[in-house]
């Protein structure tokens, strides 16, 4: 006799809650979600019903798992971005609702433009790229990336969403590997949510993230400024007339970026952009 969905919902809630889960209750209903197919919302519609076992044998590993530490989004392999369900896993870094920020801000400064080419630079598992592929089907899109595991990630990604014809995927340290021909040197923007993490900072971010996420990823050098350097160094050559750069960044990062930006002496506009939360996360940079 199996037991009923809300005395083993009750079961992986008190686990996840011992285990230090702040989102205990949602992991668990996720979780419950990924493992039955029970539509999230109708989970309740059948509070009392019972489940059989086999069902709460592989629930239960989940929440394990998940109490160990693991993200839900790697137990699940899904993440959702920008309204649509993207395929994540160890390979690269999880999404994060910031870096939609960075998209919705790309998107409008192309309302009513007619960029052809735009680029990707630290492309991950895609996300950025594949949101602009989405909003805007004529454009053609460079993504880069210096590790072959996130490009994967990162095609699979772009085939599902329908787009794999509209991105051009390169193994490339920043600009490094850029060639001519489609999605060559010349663009109209270039975006990047590059790694921005202090060195030192990174053994005292969270355990998921810790043990479970890319480093690499995160990553910015002893400053956290490492990828801007080179992104920025590069960006004006391989920008049109009038092409825009757009740089997802930390929130304590504004003015250290964009001093390095007015360095160059290349740029006008230079404006910081701030998530919902208020925070400072996008820096926005018109080419003179």
């Amino acid at each position: 006799m199996g037991l009923q969905i809300k005395e083993i919902l009750t079961v992986a809630e008190n686990i996840l809650r011992e285990s230090g889960d702040e989102d205990y209750k949602k992991d668990a209903e996720i979780l419950f979600s990924h493992e039955t197919r029970y539509d999230a919302k109708k989970i309740f519609m059948n509070w009392s019903k019972e489940l059989d076992d086999n069902y709460c044998e592989g629930f239960f590993d989940l929440v394990q798992r998940r109490a160990r530490g693991t993200p839900t989004q790697y137990l699940t392999k899904e993440q959702a971005f920008m309204g649509h369900t993207f395929f994540v896993d160890e390979r690269t870094l999880i999404p994060r609702a910031d870096t939609e920020t960075t998209v919705d801000e790309v998107i409008k400064y192309l309302k009513g433009k007619t960029a052809r080419r735009a680029a990707d630079l630290c492309t991950g598992s895609g996300v950025i790229a594949i949101s602009l592929a989405k909003a805007y089907p004529s454009l053609k899109i460079t993504a880069s990336d210096a590790y072959e595991d996130a490009l994967a990630v990162a095609r699979i990604n772009a085939s599902e969403m329908g787009v794999l014809k509209q991105i051009k995927f390169v193994k490339s340290d920043v600009y490094a590997a850029f060639k001519t021909g489609f999605g060559g040197a010349t663009f109209d923007l270039i975006v990047s949510n590059p790694p921005y993490v202090k060195s030192d900072e990174i053994p005292t971010l969270q355990r998921e993230i810790v043990e479970h996420e890319p480093l690499h990823a995160l990553d910015g050098g002893a400053d956290g400024l490492d990828f801007y350097r080179k992104i920025i160094a590069g960006a004006a050559p391989r920008l049109r007339k009038n092409g825009a750069l757009f740089l997802e960044i930390g929130n304590d990062q504004a003015a250290s970026v964009k001093a390095l930006i007015d360095e160059t002496g290349l740029f006008g506009e230079v404006a910081v952009r701030t998530d919902l939360a208020g925070n400072d996360r996008v820096l926005f940079a018109a080419l003179k």
